[in-house]
């Protein structure tokens, strides 16, 4: 890889962080409705699932999305009720106020970090960026394990720092937040963005 090279994959990559979809309405959503910690979990499962279309397109399989066919139609519908699902989790939560000190209960984080898995695998933006728009900034056939890493660690920086900006600005605001009423209402607005990204997924 050059230099020239990395800079434009970084560029495309931050464009398509940072454009508005389902990973960032899910972070912000997460975000708000449990605390900027817990959206790494959200933000976690996003990173996985870019690096492994990110395997897929090095190693020639990036047509696996056109192959699968009924299965990845079921993935897709699968990930979209999952996150409709999570969303209606955050409507009918019971207000809590924020507080810095209180600590996640088990086995919410696999959720979380399944939800944003279940993001990129079903992000028909994400799918074209690897599958088609990739190749054009590098050869895939010629990178070596080096370029390999260095584009994973792109990535996952570039992702964290992007999705992680959106969720500590939405987790600020969300502080704001101090009556139970006001709370109620910040779950609602969130569990419906949440359930909006899980129908866009599913119907595209």
């Amino acid at each position: 890889m050059t230099i020239e090279s990395i800079i434009a994959f970084s560029v495309a990559m931050f464009i398509l962080a940072a454009s508005p979809g389902p990973g960032v309405f899910a972070s912000v959503a997460q975000a708000l409705s449990t605390g900027f910690r817990t959206s790494f979990d959200v933000i976690a499962g996003i990173v996985i699932g870019d690096i492994i279309f990110l395997m897929l397109a090095i190693f020639g399989l990036s047509a696996i999305a056109h192959l699968l066919g009924e299965f990845f139609f079921i993935i897709k519908i699968a990930g979209g009720a999952y996150l409709v699902w999570m969303g209606w989790k955050m409507w009918t939560a019971e207000p809590v106020l924020f507080n810095a000190n209180q600590k996640t209960k088990r086995g919410t984080r696999k959720g979380r970090f399944l939800g944003g898995l279940f993001i990129t695998l079903g992000n028909p933006k994400v799918i074209v960026f690897y599958a088609g728009f990739l190749p054009n900034f590098m050869d895939l056939r010629s990178l070596t394990l080096i370029d390999i890493l260095i584009v994973i660690a792109l990535i996952t920086l570039i992702l964290i720092c992007v999705l992680g900006t959106y969720s500590f600005t939405a987790a600020r605001a969300g502080r704001m937040f101090v009556s139970r009423r006001a709370i109620k209402n910040l779950n609602r607005c969130a569990g419906t963005v949440m359930a909006g990204a899980g129908i866009t997924i599913a119907v595209r």
